[in-house]
């Protein structure tokens, strides 16, 4: 048997959210040793993923691992990647040593344990931490549809002991923050979430009736239901694919998260430590609009096809009004919560113009948006850390006292807006012209969520950095050595991946274009417009073979 490297990526975390949670209270420093060492062995086997994966390779699938789990059920133990899978693996293991330096005091107790108070709050949150890196990336692997769904909600239970029991201990108005406020905001994620998931459990469980009762026998298996559907074996019938599809899409749009399904994140991410905030927003969100590629595409084609108008429209509401908050927001963290929603509306707008330039974009801004809101919400936290509060009001003249810190927090802003030469921008051109390639309307009014988006970091920018210096902040260090060491590899990959994006390129493209051949989508062919062709005798049409010839 070969080495199953993709259960391997998955179980290392795992193994190290264990040993971690194991170490006596008084092993604070050894916890955190540890679980660092366990993430970084975590990104050196997706590395090997990476570097093993071929991009150029007819499968839809590699690296494939399958072995008879609950067999009565027809539910298996199926793992396999493509490019868009294999970069979300990379940017979570990336992502996640950067997570744990930034939090490295996040979680140390307020005062020492004693033989009745044995506490451990520093392996605790280091282990909840590796635990949900082991059950994203194993959801990013998995093409068994209920193998996915069991980690797909397995995740949310690490998250709400993050945000409810290692919630910010400063808070809006530089006071300590009180528990109940961090529960209301866990406790929200959870309901959101578990909602979206027992809909989606719903249609999980009539998918496997439906191929059952058309195959023989009843199966969870993506590539299996794929190919049993292009074999003309297998046919949903219009209403229930639809109300398969609902039932899918329906958790994915919360976990996104879409409009109006989003009211959960702003308070999640405010009320969590700043490392943790980069967990939701830039590791577990991405299961949700990575699942509407993998899943709701592949399994429901006609369906997603038939959503695709009230879906862009969503996603049209979600970029305008995440924006439109950002730019009315006082909390630093909230701005850039509701910044995300923007993002993710740009996602999903990429992702439902069903072509290759708004799909590959979308993919792009998933790995761009996870390290630009990495590395501007990373430097964010170390500056409320030192001023003990998330007003911008309570800040100005930031950047007369910490350069460093004031310079790295404007690249982060700039990437946030999608400056040209950072690597979100390729991201978002890409959306942009394959939305209106085919939606031209929806592409052209999108174009507002960057206008607002350069207008809300700006202002971010403008209030807290630039000014007279507060004496509240005249005090305030520069950039430590372990903050520089995390920053500085998310600032210099935005560099790199703005200005030579191809590596990523190569890998999601022919993943796209499969997905776009199982949806039966094709890009639209380019309509020559001339504003007078000689002799046609016509001014301001749409140009034929013939008219394009006689101008040339």
């Amino acid at each position: 048997m070969s080495f199953p490297l993709l259960t391997a990526t998955a179980v290392v975390p795992a193994i190290g959210a264990i040993a971690t949670a194991a170490l006596p209270a008084a092993k604070r420093t050894a916890a955190k040793w540890l679980a660092l060492l366990f993430s970084l062995l975590t990104f050196a086997l997706a590395l090997v993923v990476a570097f093993r994966f071929d991009p150029g390779a007819k499968a839809p699938f590699q690296l494939t691992e399958s072995h008879a789990w609950i067999s009565d059920f027809g539910v298996r133990y199926e793992l396999g990647v493509d490019g868009i899978a294999v970069a979300l693996i990379a940017l979570t293991a990336l992502l996640i040593p950067f997570v744990i330096l930034a939090g490295w005091h996040d979680a140390d107790p307020l005062e020492e344990a004693t033989p009745n108070r044995r506490w451990r709050p520093t392996q605790g949150f280091f282990a909840l931490i590796l635990a949900v890196e082991a059950m994203v990336v194993i959801s990013f692997e998995a093409t068994d549809v209920f193998l996915f769904y069991i980690f797909f909600e397995a995740m949310l239970i690490p998250m709400y002991f993050l945000i409810g029991g290692f919630g910010d201990r400063a808070g809006a108005d530089g006071e300590e923050r009180s528990a109940g406020r961090r529960s209301q905001a866990a406790v929200k994620f959870l309901l959101y979430n578990l909602a979206g998931g027992l809909i989606m459990l719903a249609a999980v469980i009539g998918l496997y009736a439906v191929t059952a009762d058309q195959l023989g026998t009843g199966t969870f298996s993506l590539t299996q239901i794929v190919e049993a559907r292009a074999a003309g074996q297998l046919d949903l019938g219009t209403t229930t694919e639809r109300l398969l599809f609902l039932g899918f899409f329906f958790a994915f749009a919360v976990k996104a998260p879409l409009w109006p399904l989003h009211t959960w994140l702003p308070g999640a991410m405010g009320e969590s430590t700043a490392p943790v905030a980069v967990l939701i927003t830039a590791v577990v969100d991405k299961v949700g609009t990575f699942a509407m590629l993998r899943f709701c595409l592949q399994l429901f084609p006609e369906a997603s096809s038939w959503a695709t108008p009230v879906i862009l429209v969503l996603a049209l509401i979600s970029i305008v009004y995440g924006a439109l908050l950002a730019v009315a927001q006082r909390d630093i963290k909230r701005l850039i919560a509701y910044a995300s929603i923007s993002h993710f509306g740009f996602i999903i707008l990429g992702i439902f113009a069903m072509t290759s330039q708004g799909q590959g974009g979308a993919t792009l801004y998933m790995v761009n948006h996870g390290i630009s809101t990495a590395a501007l919400m990373l430097v964010a936290g170390f500056l409320i850390g030192r001023r003990g509060s998330r007003l911008i009001a309570d800040f100005g003249g930031v950047q007369k006292v910490a350069p460093v810190l004031a310079g790295t927090f404007l690249i982060g802003g700039l990437a946030t807006l999608s400056l040209p030469g950072l690597a979100p921008f390729v991201s978002e051109f890409l959306v942009l012209v394959g939305t209106f390639s085919r939606y031209p309307v929806i592409g052209v009014i999108a174009t507002l969520g960057i206008v607002l988006a350069a207008l809300y970091v700006l202002v971010l920018y403008q209030r807290t950095m630039t000014g007279p210096v507060k004496s509240e902040v005249s005090a305030m260090p520069d950039l430590r050595v372990r903050e520089l060491v995390v920053v500085a590899p998310l600032i210099a990959l935005l560099l790199f991946l703005g200005v030579y994006p191809k590596p990523l390129t190569d890998l999601v493209n022919p993943a796209v274009e499969h997905t776009l051949s199982v949806v039966d989508k094709k890009d639209p062919k380019p309509t020559a417009q001339v504003n007078a062709v000689p002799g046609s005798g016509r001014i301001g049409h749409a140009a034929s073979d013939q008219d394009v010839e006689a101008a040339k």
